[in-house]
């Protein structure tokens, strides 16, 4: 049988009393004392029930984390951003993979809520959970991530998705890009709705056409969709293809990158890319990747302020919209009118 605190207290010659006090408030602890009771724990193997402690303060020692696709490294690096924070104040994360589904988001937020996290960190599926409202009205916290906020009694971090498309659309049409494809479009999820309606309002300005854009919805923001996606762009008659693609993700953009480079099509003299989040391996693609950034780890780190804040008094919720930037690297260096000679001949 594992070793209870009764066992450590009766090895060390102190009461009950003396070993939660070591265990939670060691400062009340004479030295002496102190490390008699650490020996017994380390002599026995001691491991303290953190159920029954749960039970007695009503709340565990950790936050859960939702994300919609793990396999996605812009999640990672959100999660870092929130270990950064919560690890210092004692805490732990449980991270939770919905994989885009809702009844998967709704039954890990039941666990969560099982096991009494001091709160809830989540980028949502394309609609709201009820469970959500469910675990505010317990007084369990709940800030979402990367995600702007339907009302204003709650706190998310986001980043303005519409400048985001903005900024990728207007780029290829600065380099004589005049049909362009956004990739990701069926996607219910507010934020590629929001770079969708960046990139359409780019279009349309520069253009006044809707017949310059063409809109791909792959089942999946993965790079097996962005593959998907590219070979039909290769097999639409050259009139009608375009000549560039803003991507929802970057997974896409990789996806497009890697169909293109097997179709013989060159990158970027006779295809640009952009793709959106800028993740570690934009960069170190074959073909490295312009991409619109988020700030990454600084979402995780000002939502996990924000969800730590929520206990204290006079709290006030905010809603914290960063702005994107676009880094520009090979995949869309070449100006088209430069190559205008070799259109269509992919």
């Amino acid at each position: 049988m594992p070793a209870s605190i009764r066992d450590v207290a009766e090895h060390a010659g102190v009461s009950v009393g003396t070993v939660s006090n070591v265990l939670n408030r060691p400062e009340v602890v004479s030295g002496p004392t102190r490390e008699r009771v650490l020996s017994a724990i380390t002599a026995l193997g001691f491991v303290r029930n953190e159920s029954a402690r749960q039970l007695r303060a009503g709340h565990s020692r950790t936050i859960g984390l939702v994300v919609l696709d793990i396999a996605n490294p812009f999640f990672t690096d959100v999660a870092r951003g929130v270990d950064d924070v919560v690890d210092p104040a004692g805490l732990a994360v449980i991270l939770c993979n919905s994989d885009d589904r809702p009844e998967k988001e709704a039954a890990h937020l039941d666990v969560l809520a099982e096991q009494r996290v001091q709160g809830v960190l989540i980028t949502p599926t394309a609609e709201l959970s009820p469970h959500l409202d469910s675990l505010r009205r317990r007084g369990v916290p709940v800030v979402l991530v990367d995600r702007r906020a339907p009302t204003a009694d709650q706190c998310a971090v986001a980043v303005d998705d519409v400048l985001g498309g903005r900024l990728a659309a207007e780029h290829l049409l600065e380099r004589g890009h005049r049909r362009i494809a956004f990739i990701g479009g069926a996607s219910g999820l507010p934020q590629v709705q929001e770079r969708h309606a960046g990139v359409v309002a780019a279009v349309r300005e520069a253009s006044g056409d809707d017949d310059a854009l063409l809109v791909l919805s792959p089942e999946h923001l993965t790079v097996d969709g962005g593959r998907e996606a590219a070979a039909r762009i290769v097999g639409l008659p050259a009139a009608r293809r375009p000549t560039a693609a803003v991507c929802a993700n970057d997974l896409l953009a990789l996806g497009v990158l890697q169909e293109m480079v097997r179709q013989g099509v060159r990158v970027p003299e006779d295809f640009a890319i952009v793709g959106y989040d800028d993740i570690d391996f934009a960069a170190a693609a074959a073909v490295p990747l312009t991409s619109v950034r988020k700030p990454r780890q600084e979402l995780g780190r000002r939502a996990a302020e924000l969800l730590l804040a929520e206990s204290q008094e006079g709290h006030r919720h905010e809603q914290l919209v960063f702005d994107p930037e676009l880094v520009v690297r090979e995949s869309s260096m070449v100006r088209r009118d430069a190559a205008a000679g070799r259109e269509g001949t992919a």
